[in-house]
Formats: C-alpha cells, structure tokens, sequence
C-alpha cells in the first residue's frame, strides 16, 4: 500500500550521504534521484524512502508524531542498524531492546531531526 516516504531536508548532500550509508546495511540503492530529491528502496517493487528539499523552498521541519519504521530479520541487525545510525551521527531515540510481546526495536532521529525506528518481530 505504502509507495515511498518522503522526510524533509535542508541539506540535501548530507542527507544523502547519511541515508546512503545507513539503507545501504540493508541492501537498499538509490532508485530515484533529481536536485531536489533522493530515495532509495531494496527493490523498485516494494516500498522506498526518499528525502527531499520542500517543495515550498520553506524549511524543512520534523514531525512531531511522525516517524518512519525500518523492518528487518533479526534483533542483530537492530542492533546493528541503530549503532550505525549512532556512527553517522543520529541521536538516539531508545536503546535497542524488547518494546512488548516479541516486538524489539531501536530509535533514533536522522541529522535533520526525523525520527525512525528499525525494529524485529519474532
């Protein structure tokens, strides 16, 4: 149902560079790219993750409320992902570690302020 997610930047360059290291953890390429936007996904297929300068020329602003979810296939590669992001120079959000019933998940928020989480189910 979800095509793509789009977060707010007002630096594209370091954006890129920061999503360019992270997604790539996860197999993830750049599938679509202009002066304005970039995003990624593991397969065109399935859905992707852009971020992009305001279309406004406003600045771009986090969402309080607002946070994309990274699934993946074991609480290892949450652990990994989260201590990645944490390299490149995210905030954390939350440990890594159990969230409820067999739900494990760690938060972060991106250079730009947008929260994420990566998170394993089972």
């Amino acid at each position: 149902m979800i095509g793509y997610v789009t977060l707010g930047t007002n630096n594209l360059q370091r954006a890129a560079g920061f999503y360019d290291a992270l997604l790539g953890e996860l197999g993830a390429k750049r599938m679509m790219e202009s002066e304005r936007l970039v995003a990624w996904s593991v397969n065109p297929q399935l859905p992707g993750l852009g971020v992009i300068l305001p279309y406004d020329k406003k600045p771009a602003t986090i969402g309080n409320g607002s946070m994309v979810s990274l699934v993946v296939d074991s609480k290892a590669k949450v652990d990994a992902l989260h201590g990645k992001a944490m390299a490149l120079g995210g905030k954390d959000e939350g440990a890594p570690g159990p969230r409820g019933d067999g739900f494990y998940a760690g938060y972060f928020r991106d250079l730009d302020g947008n929260k994420l989480n990566v998170f394993h189910i089972g």
